[in-house]
């Protein structure tokens, strides 16, 4: 969900700069840097920009420079030269010399003397810099578009890593059956003697035993998990989505781990839970 946009409309009188970030965050943090002529328009602004960029961090700084000498300030001449009187009259009164240069900055702090004009911008201009924000929010989301290409080629990565690790995981799951069954065997031998086992009990036993071990059905969900994974990066705004199947497919890995018994499968699944781990950190920079 990072990215970043820039678009500048040229006007007759002035140059309008839009500049937009975004960063991960779980819903719409919208923070909005407008000049005091654009007020007015900041709910319409924050909708949009929910409406079209759905989630993050976003920053919008809109700036506006004049192409022509303004004055920001305007000197309320009268009301100036009432109170600059009054200073000179009290000057006389208190036999305190009159500096007309210091008695003129007095008068400039006092209320009123200056007052700032506010512009409101206007309907038709208005349009005008929306399509300039416009244009910035494009270039964002074709900036995001990129990034979702490399974190889902990321993604395939990792997962046909873990899906390898599962492939080895069902070869020695066949050889770990038989391991466990032979081990407890000979056990078994080696406690009571062999010609007093009874064979119809243990075998019993032995299939109760494995049934608990048992994680075929682990592997195939596993397996459609990963697909569904996949599947669901090509959909739009997948994020949450992504993050939901990560969590079941780390539900699987860790089943897989805990009914293993087997030192060389464990070791798989350390490899598995530590793509997985990538995966999510990365899960959470999708839209």
């Amino acid at each position: 969900m990072t990215g970043f946009g820039k678009a500048t409309l040229e006007l007759q009188d002035k140059t309008i700069t839009v500049e937009i970030r975004s960063l991960n965050s779980k819903s719409a943090d919208i923070s909005l840097r407008l000049s005091s002529g654009l007020r007015n328009y900041e709910l319409e602004l924050r909708n949009e920009l929910s409406k079209q960029l759905e989630r993050g961090k976003i920053d919008l700084s809109i700036y506006i420079e004049s192409k022509k000498t303004e004055t920001p300030v305007e000197i309320n001449i009268e009301l100036a030269k009432a109170y600059y009187q009054q200073l000179v009259k009290l000057a006389n009164e208190l036999n305190e010399p009159a500096n007309g240069v210091g008695l003129l900055t007095q008068v400039l702090k006092f209320p009123d003397v200056l007052k700032s004009e506010r512009k409101e911008t206007d309907d038709l201009e208005w349009k005008q810099i929306k399509q300039c924000v416009n244009e910035a929010v494009l270039q964002l989301n074709n900036f995001r578009e990129l990034e979702g290409f490399s974190l889902k080629t990321d993604f395939e990565t990792r997962l046909s890593k873990i899906e390898t690790c599962l492939e080895e995981i069902k070869t020695l799951d066949f050889i770990r059956i038989n391991s466990i069954k032979d081990r407890i065997r000979n056990n078994m031998t080696d406690v009571i003697g062999k010609g007093k086992i009874d064979e119809n009990r243990f075998e019993q036993e032995l299939i109760y035993y494995v049934e608990k071990l048992d994680i075929n059905e682990e592997k195939v969900r596993l397996k459609t998990h990963l697909d569904y994974f996949i599947d669901t990066c090509n959909e739009p705004s997948p994020g949450r989505k992504l993050n939901f199947i990560s969590q079941e497919i780390g539900r699987e890995i860790n089943t897989i781990g805990s009914k293993a018994n087997d030192a060389q499968i464990q070791k798989l699944v350390v490899l598995m839970k530590d793509e997985l781990e990538k995966i999510k950190e990365q899960a959470n920079n999708v839209l």
